[in-house]
């Protein structure tokens, strides 16, 4: 662990890990994360390929998704919402919620609060590093 000074204020933060040495976790078929779980978050680095599918589901969690790249066709809330690179969604807490992947696609997804089955793939990726 490396400790350096914060951003903000005259407390230290710990830079534990550079996210491309976080091994993958595949959340659905042709989708691999890197997570990263904090005590009140969870990030996802998520890479999707093309013709991956996330059915409709729901969380507590409160979802912002950054499209870094891509395309991906969001059904929320039973309507169809195209995003592409630039884009950011933000997904109240228990709406429903799925995806299409027209073509490869990467994005930055942050749940807050922190989704317990998330939490678990990451900390089992941890132990994998």
């Amino acid at each position: 662990y490396e400790i350096m000074p914060s951003l903000v204020g005259s407390e230290m933060c710990i830079r534990d890990s550079h996210y491309p040495s976080i091994p993958e976790e595949e959340l659905a078929p042709g989708a691999f994360s890197h997570l990263v779980a904090g005590e009140q978050a969870v990030v996802s680095l998520l890479t999707m390929k093309a013709g991956t599918y996330f059915p409709v589901h729901q969380h507590e969690a409160e979802q912002i998704m950054i499209v870094l790249d891509g395309f991906i066709e969001q059904i929320i809330d039973g309507k169809l919402y195209p995003a592409r690179k630039g884009d950011v969604l933000v997904l109240p807490s228990n709406i429903p919620h799925g995806g299409y992947v027209r073509e490869e696609t990467t994005v930055v997804d942050v749940f807050a609060p922190s989704r317990a089955d998330l939490a678990e793939k990451a900390a089992a990726a941890r132990e994998r590093m």
